[in-house]
Formats: structure tokens, sequence, C-alpha cells
């Protein structure tokens, strides 16, 4: 036997199970879009309400940002979750109800009132199915942080009736009741916070846990009687930043039912782009540039989750329009047909695809309102 080939088998023989996993298959054009085209693809986090509610209008080219609506329908978007974002600085002054009105007026005027042909209101599982058999994108909304409602259970239920399905309990500060992964002294749930974890519960919305520091995570986590999730973010060993999840935390978030919806911000997906991101490493100049990510790092994450639990607890929440920098082959919302491709290389059933891209988070929102009804609350 030549020495080259003796050679080649001899290295072929050594590859370990990782390895051999790690080889891709070929993929046609057609079975990419057949398997994109057979998915529910359910975006768990947006922030082009931060330009619509400035005056934008999706329906023209979105230049220099991630999302419009000829790029949702070329990238096969169902549904998306419009993100009703209060940034922190609301709270100086008691803003920041005022504020979350405003960007909950966006998602329902500016977005789905302007552009009835393209979306559909959503509020349910089922008002999600009804607008794809009628060919729209379904619009739904989550608040992102806390201090929207103001310490305020009450608001919480109005801002529930406005159509608000999941709220992120903290942004980048401490709340008086939730801790923030911004913020040192790792604070957990007071019993306001754990007060209003059970109201959502009863309301029937999500308890969403990206943002918050690992005292909260673990707190909410013990406190909720629905599956919890996390809108956007990502894996920890993978990436090693405070607003991704340790392995512990993914265990946990899958045995209370729920899914982790992987972040394509830059620094989310590569340890190489964490550790040159001026937003990781205030050292580093302001201006600086992280080195960006590629679809390959978001596989890792969707990979490195399957394997601590199953397919069965994975989703996906861009953050596009709330991230400067995305990664290279997932640029923005016409992309995502990319990410299928290289799933089923990776060797991704289709059935696993489809539960990434949406059935999960359906059968997650199934289980949230199932327990609003149990606990005597109205899911609808």
């Amino acid at each position: 036997m030549p020495r080259r080939l003796f050679a080649l088998l001899l290295s072929l023989s050594a590859l370990s199970p990782a390895a051999a996993s790690a080889q891709t298959r070929p993929v046609t054009d057609a079975q990419v879009q057949k398997v994109h085209r057979s998915a529910l693809l359910i975006d768990g986090h947006n922030d082009v309400t931060s330009l619509t509610v400035k005056g934008y209008d999706l329906a023209t080219e979105n230049k220099g940002g991630h999302t419009d609506i000829a790029r949702l329908h070329q990238g096969g978007i169902g549904a998306q979750f419009f993100a009703a974002y209060v940034g922190a600085n609301y709270m100086d002054g008691n803003h920041a109800a005022n504020r979350a009105l405003q960007m909950i007026d966006t998602i329902r005027h500016d977005i789905v009132a302007a552009h009835p042909d393209t979306f559909a209101f959503a509020t349910s599982a089922d008002t999600i199915l009804a607008a794809r058999k009628h060919r729209k994108i379904a619009a739904l909304i989550g608040i992102e942080g806390g201090h929207a409602i103001e310490d305020s259970p009450r608001l919480l239920r109005d801002f529930y009736q406005l159509g608000a399905r999941y709220m992120t309990l903290t942004h980048t500060r401490n709340l008086s009741w939730a801790g923030s992964c911004a913020e040192p002294g790792n604070r957990g749930l007071s019993d306001l916070g754990r007060q209003i974890v059970a109201e959502m519960n009863r309301l029937g919305m999500m308890v969403d846990l990206a943002h918050v520091s690992d005292k909260t995570f673990w707190d909410a986590v013990a406190v909720s009687k629905a599956p919890v999730m996390s809108s956007h973010s990502g894996a920890r060993a993978v990436s090693n930043i405070p607003r991704n999840m340790t392995d512990d935390m993914i265990r946990a978030v899958a045995k209370s039912g729920g899914l982790v919806m992987v972040n394509l911000g830059c620094e989310f997906l590569s340890q190489h782009s964490a550790d040159t991101s001026p937003w990781i490493n205030p050292s580093l100049p302001k201006d600086a540039k992280c080195a960006r990510a590629s679809i390959d790092d978001v596989v890792a994450h969707i990979d490195h989750i399957r394997k601590l639990t199953s397919a069965d607890h994975i989703g996906l929440g861009s953050d596009f329009d709330g991230i400067e920098c995305t990664p290279a082959g997932l640029d923005d919302t016409s992309r995502w047909p990319n990410l299928t491709r290289k799933l089923l290389e990776k060797g991704y059933t289709p059935a696993e695809i489809r539960k990434i891209y949406g059935a999960n988070l359906l059968r997650v929102m199934r289980a949230v309102e199932k327990t609003a009804r149990d606990l005597g609350g109205h899911p609808f």
C-alpha cells in the first residue's frame, strides 16, 4: 500500500466521534429550500422598533440596518417578536412606562396597522399559526426591560392586555426587584420580583431571562411555574460573556421545558469577537471594531446547547437592528436560508431544524398559556 494512502487511512481511523461529526455533507439548493419553506421560522427578538418609533417605514430599504419587509420575505420569516425596548435611561424621572407605551404603539401602529398585507398581530401560538395560514408574518410584542412596569404589577397587566407576551426581567441596570448581569453585586429577586414572576405566570406572559444576573436567573427558575426562556442569549462555554448562559443554566432552562434563543451579535457568538469588543472590554478604544464572527459560530452555539440538552430547547433570537456586528453569512434578515444549509450540512434533520426555527417556541407558548389557564389567568 502506498505510504500516502496508508497515512490517510490511519488519520481517518483516528478521528474522534466529535471530529467525525464535524464533517459536513453536500446539500443541494433544492434541499435547502424545501426544508426552509417547511419550517415556521420565528425570530424571538428584533430591535428595528427603535427605528420605526422615530419614523422609519419598514416598506423602504433599511440602509445600514438589518430588517425591512423585503428582507423579511427573502429570509422566510413566519413570525417576528418585535422588541418594545425601553432604554435604562428612561428609568430616570420615571419615564419608562411612557416609553414602553410608545414602543408598543410603534409595533401595533407603524408596523402592523401600516402594513396589513404583510403583518398580522399575534398574541398566542394559535394566532401565529392563523397568520401563517393567511400567508402573513405574525407580529408579536416582547418587552425588553422590566423597568418598563415601574415596579407595578398593574402596569404589567396593562402591557399584557396591549399584547406583550414576554418581558425581559431586567436590562442593563439593577431594579429594586431584580438584578442585571451588567451591574456588580449579583442581585437576585426580591419579594416583589417573585410576585411579578408569579403574575407573569398567571397572565400567560413568558419569563425572559436575557440580561438578568446569575442569581436572578436561578431565583426566577425556582419561582416560575411555567417554562422560562431567553429571547436572545447564547452559551457562555462558547463565548464567555455575562449575557450568555452557563451550561448549568442551559440545563435548567431545558428542565423547565423552556429554550435558549441564540443571539447573532458577534460578541455573543465568538470569544475572539468578545475579546476585541469595546463593549466587553472597556479598556479598548470606544471606536474599536470587534473581530467579526461567522455563521459557523452560530452553529457552534446550537451544537453546544443540543449536546447539553436536545434540539427541543433551542430557538433563534437574532437581535437584528440591536447589534452592531452580525456574523458573516447571517448578515441580515434575508440570510436565514444560509443557516438552514449549514445545519443540514452538519447533519441536523429537517425535523430538528423545524423545532429550532419555531416549533419549540410554539410549544413553550402553549405551555405558558396552559399554566395561565390552570392559575385562573386570561391567556388570550
